[in-house]
């Protein structure tokens, strides 16, 4: 018989390989307590993350300098102020892309319920629009501070001596074309609307949700601050381009949930999400996309139920 919380007969975690926007029918509305997902960014990281309908045949190229830097920048993005009509029109089909799917995310979430979604910097304010037009409230944008962030701005100066041209290096000289440091990445926080009549805390005792857990959040950071400075473990890392740390995602999944509560990830990438689920108490349901990734979430999600640490990062 289907669980009528989830609609799903599975009550373990798992992770299923397909898309999101059809695996996501198959969940029961209010079944889920709570979204956690890193999502693509739509600034063209990788394929995966080439969101419009913009063919121009320089995106996700590589210029001597990125192929001179290494892994650092396999790919080369665009410049912010776009080089064609089609450029400017990236922001708006990315809003449309997050819209495709956020009708669903709002359906089968719990009143009151969070949803916490990693997001890029430059986008993040068109998923904003799209949940929000979805009916969803957005409760706060928190930020987590990268251990690790690659760091490449070009010396101006440098343009203007290889054209020749030494007095204006020298009067630039100091400034750089690019972005500063990108030391830390937004993590937008949503609330589903609860019934109107009603207070968080009779939401809190009907749908079990709508309230955060301080001293959860506690064990992990000292202060109850918007700002997560939370790291990978030794050997974490390397399964996936954007891999998040097991813990970072436990304290997001213990920050708004009870045990046995669902935790759904419909990009579940190398299957992080799922995995802090499983080791909170949860039950995480994952989806991927890619056949390669979905694998090595399912390997991961193996290995840790069978208590095979080591393993688990090693697929």
């Amino acid at each position: 018989m289907a669980d009528k919380k989830t609609g799903t007969n599975d009550a373990k975690s798992h992770i299923t390989q397909g898309d999101c926007k059809l695996l996501i029918k198959g969940l029961g509305d209010s079944s889920v307590h709570l979204i956690l997902s890193d999502i693509p960014y739509g600034i063209g990281a990788e394929e995966w993350d080439v969101l419009h309908t913009n063919t121009n045949s320089a995106y996700l190229g590589a210029s001597p300098a990125q192929t001179k830097a290494g892994a650092v920048f396999k790919k080369r993005g665009k410049p912010l102020n776009g080089w064609s009509e089609a450029d400017k029109r990236i922001p708006h089909e990315y809003y449309d892309w997050c819209a495709s799917w956020a009708d669903d995310w709002y359906r089968v979430l719990q009143p009151g319920g969070s949803v916490f979604i990693f997001a890029g910097r430059r986008l993040a304010h068109r998923c904003v629009s799209a949940l929000e037009d979805a009916g969803f409230i957005f409760k706060d944008s928190l930020a987590w501070l990268r251990p690790r962030a690659p760091h490449r701005a070009q010396r101006i100066s440098v343009v203007y001596e290889r054209r020749g041209d030494a007095a204006n290096a020298q009067a630039w000289e100091g400034w750089k074309v690019g972005n500063l440091r990108p030391t830390f990445e937004p993590i937008l926080w949503f609330t589903k609307p609860y019934k109107i009549g009603t207070t968080i805390a009779d939401n809190v005792l009907h749908n079990g949700v709508g309230a955060f857990n301080e001293t959860a959040l506690r064990k992990y950071i000292h202060k109850p601050d918007n700002v997560l400075a939370i790291g990978p473990a030794p050997g974490e890392g390397g399964l996936h381009p954007t891999q998040k740390p097991v813990t970072l995602m436990k304290v997001l999944i213990e920050l708004v949930t009870q045990p046995g509560q669902i935790v759904l990830d419909p990009f579940a990438g190398s299957g992080t999400t799922v995995i802090a689920a499983e080791a909170t108490g949860r039950i995480g349901i994952g989806y991927e996309f890619d056949e390669s990734y979905a694998l090595i979430a399912q390997n991961r999600l193996q290995h840790f139920v069978q208590g095979d640490q080591q393993k688990m990062e090693l697929e």
